[in-house]
């Protein structure tokens, strides 16, 4: 009988326990978060998601009451980073700024990726989205896509371009496909440094995201060429479209958002899910993103969830009509 009562006691201790660590990470979840939170990045400083993400970062300190440090793990198409936030513990305290590239077109190309988007993050929200601008060196005497598609025709040994990410190689291989233009890619480590390239002359050509370019056309750095949206832009009313530039079909939307660790407490995910919502619809940063020339969006987690698994199929389809696969 002494066993027995010794026994239920036992049993009764762990219960007790088990109960009160349980409360206790419900109390931890109800007061996140108590700490820094980190906002991993998977490209250089300068670039557009860093453009973006500080400026949600300072609001996402102002608003949790803790400081959120940004920190840029540049290198192979974001996959740094993203390995490394999949590894982090799932506690809602590092953050992946996961863009297109990471989180829909690696899967897309790469043979071989030690993350997986799906099975390894829970997206929080998309908080920008934006086209493409194909841009060049004011120095070159090209006034249009068609001017420049003519001139690499012509001179194949001088057509190449910067790409700093699979995003921006498939989104410039279909250029090609469409143009039938024979570009030859070159690899810099970020898109502010495609950009930089373009404006030095190392190359003939980047099509990259906005911030790092739009920042540079009022000064004359670079001409921008076309935009990949279907309508033209507000902040760029003077640049076409690729469909009204002659090319057809190249409507191009990319974004990047917010993911953290698979495992994350939905408690704390709903919470994260909210805040930057409610930034991203904040007319000051509204107004930073118009400057930039990105889109505001602020989705849900489910909305976020469904546009990736849609531009997956999508990409995966370009990648296989372009035989493009890639090593690490």
């Amino acid at each position: 009988m002494r066993s027995m009562r010794g026994l239920g006691a036992s049993v009764i201790a762990v219960m007790l326990g088990a109960f009160g660590a349980s409360g206790a990470w419900a109390q931890g979840e109800a007061n996140f978060p108590t700490k820094p939170i980190r906002i991993v990045i998977g490209f250089p400083a300068g670039g557009g998601n860093d453009l973006i993400v500080r400026v949600v970062g300072q609001k996402l300190s102002e608003a949790v009451g803790q400081p959120v440090v940004i920190e840029n793990k540049p290198g192979a198409s974001g996959i740094i980073a993203a390995e490394y936030v999949a590894r982090a513990a799932p506690d809602g305290y590092t953050i992946l700024t996961g863009p297109i590239g990471s989180m829909a077109i690696n899967p897309a190309v790469y043979a071989k990726l030690n993350y997986d988007p799906q099975r390894d993050f829970v997206p929080i929200s998309q908080i920008a989205a934006f086209p493409l601008i194909a841009a060049v060196s004011p120095k070159q005497r090209f006034g249009s896509i068609a001017d420049l598609v003519a001139y690499a025709k012509a001179n194949p040994r001088q057509a190449n371009y910067a790409t700093s990410a699979a995003t921006f190689l498939l989104a410039t291989e279909l250029f090609k496909q469409k143009t039938g233009a024979p570009f030859e890619a070159i690899n810099y480590k970020g898109s502010n440094e495609s950009v930089m390239a373009v404006m030095t002359g190392e190359v003939l050509l980047a099509i990259a995201d906005p911030a790092p370019i739009a920042t540079q056309i009022p000064s004359g750095n670079v001409r921008a060429l076309a935009v990949t949206s279907a309508q033209r832009i507000a902040e760029l009313p003077d640049v076409p479209t690729m469909a009204e530039a002659g090319v057809p079909d190249m409507v191009v939307t990319l974004w990047t958002g917010f993911f953290v660790p698979a495992g994350t407490p939905p408690a704390v995910v709903k919470k994260l899910e909210a805040e930057v919502m409610r930034i991203v619809r904040l007319a000051d940063v509204r107004e930073r993103f118009k400057t930039l020339a990105v889109i505001p969006t602020g989705t849900s987690s489910e909305e976020f969830a469904r546009v990736i698994a849609s531009d997956r199929a999508r990409w995966s389809a370009v990648a296989k009509a372009a035989n493009i696969r890639l090593e690490q």
